[in-house]
């Protein structure tokens, strides 16, 4: 019976995809390090380091299919070794050849350059669904590139912008994240095989060569020196899954507000069946807003374990090593579950452009103070335009009397601006600055630089 939310049948889904979980279950871990010896193996094998004859029997059986996992687990209780069950039955499956497995290497060899292959892997998943993220994203930015609504700040409203305005500040900040994990590809996928403490020592003057043609097998970069005590690079993926985290989790909280029965601007799909409440029959509540909002913090917790896994002790240490094991697996899966949860929600977001207009107008006009100010500054200057407007905006909310009405009562205001003029000025509609020109700019810059080459 699974205890983890992650492979718990009743919630993984909630918390992550089958396809991430794959990448990272024991059984992919197991065939990933017999990956790496494979590809040992077979490079020690080409420059007859170990006989080629041996090479190619170690290669054959480096397969996990041909590995009992309970019976690692038995021996890895025995042992209190990760590594050393899987080297014995690998020796054991390649008879007489078995005298030539991991020859040279040391477990942190092969398993952190079996994460770094289970990293890459997940690396795909993540970069195919932020790069289909931006497609839908970008669509519904241009869907909605004039439809205005209320720019709120410090949770109240402020001036009027657009939906496709608000959309493409996320566009952009998810785009930098696809930049941030393509730009460090050839900083984190990076293999290392160097031996006990790092100085190849027991490859007898062969290790530069051996561990370049085990990269090249494995279609991962060559270190410029063991990083056994390094952990900069996973610190550093792990770090920049978390900015995207962030970002995600803040798209699902700006929506769950926006969902709110007293805001009701958009809604996250609903399907039949869906039940909100157990006991309130009416509910229909965000909850695919709040799942997708809730796994940034343990992204961030999880992030900053391995962040401390850099304090590593002399040349290497199990007791910030093993953080990583239990982190990095986790990051990806909360990454994963985050994204498909963000697909999902553009696949069938409902965007209630009419009570955008209607929330626009429950101010009465407020909202566009501001222009009403610029538009009288140019008689009064500025800030003598700003107190005036500032008195009468408050006499508007305090006496609950309509702003329009004010204005036009107000003899400075009615020497400058005509009835009309102010019913023109009032309207949120027109006065929304550059913000379509601005979802073009983003629009343009998306196409330019393939963030939606993936879609």
């Amino acid at each position: 019976m699974a205890s983890h939310v992650i492979d718990n049948l009743l919630l993984q889904d909630s918390f992550g995809t089958d396809e991430m979980r794959m990448v990272w279950n024991e059984k992919n871990r197991l065939q990933k390090q017999l990956d790496v010896e494979r590809a040992l193996a077979e490079a020690e094998g080409e420059l007859e380091v170990i006989p080629q004859e041996a090479a190619a029997v170690i290669a054959s059986v480096a397969d996990s299919r041909r590995f009992d996992l309970q019976e690692l687990a038995h021996a890895g209780l025995t042992s209190k070794h990760s590594l050393i069950a899987t080297i014995k039955k690998l020796q054991e499956l390649a008879g007489t050849a078995g005298e030539f497995v991991h020859y040279g290497a040391t477990t942190q060899d092969i398993v952190d350059t079996g994460t770094v292959l289970q990293l890459k892997e997940a690396h795909q998943i993540i970069r195919r669904d932020l790069k289909k993220l931006l497609y839908k994203m970008t669509s519904a930015a241009a869907q909605y590139k004039t439809v205005p609504m209320a720019g709120r700040t410090h949770g109240v409203q402020a001036l009027p912008i657009t939906f496709g305005f608000k959309l493409s500040v996320i566009v952009c900040e998810l785009g930098r994240h696809l930049e941030r994990l393509e730009e460090l590809e050839h900083r984190v996928f990076v293999g290392v095989l160097c031996g006990a403490v790092g100085t190849y020592a027991s490859f007898d003057g062969r290790g530069n060569e051996i561990e370049a043609n085990v990269m090249k097998k494995l279609g991962l970069a060559v270190p410029e020196i063991c990083w056994h005590a390094s952990r900069d690079r996973f610190a550093e993926y792990a770090s920049v899954l978390s900015l995207l985290s962030a970002t995600l989790g803040k798209l699902g909280h700006e929506f769950y507000t926006l969902m709110a029965t007293e805001i009701d601007e958009v809604e996250e799909p609903f399907s039949k069946g869906t039940i909100g409440s157990s006991t309130m029959p009416q509910k229909r509540n965000p909850a695919l807003l709040e799942g997708l909002a809730s796994l940034t913090r343990p992204v961030f917790y999880s992030a900053a374990l391995v962040r401390e896994a850099m304090l590593m002790e002399h040349e290497r240490d199990a007791m910030a090593w093993r953080a990583e094991w239990i982190a990095l697996p986790e990051i990806c899966i909360y990454i994963a579950r985050q994204l498909g949860s963000a697909l999902v929600l553009f696949d069938g977001l409902q965007v209630k452009t009419d009570n955008m207009r209607k929330n626009l107008d429950i101010s009465g006009g407020l909202i566009v103070s501001e222009k009403i100010m610029f538009e009288l500054g140019k008689f009064l200057g500025k800030q003598t335009a700003h107190a005036l407007v500032y008195e009468l905006a408050m006499t508007a909310q305090e006496q609950e009397i309509p702003f329009a009405v004010l204005l036009k009562q107000n003899e400075k205001v009615r020497r400058y601006l005509s009835e009309q003029q102010i019913a023109a000025l009032l309207n949120p509609a027109n006065y929304l600055g550059e913000a379509a020109e601005k979802v073009e700019q983003v629009l343009a810059l998306a196409k330019a630089k393939g963030w939606m080459d993936g879609a």
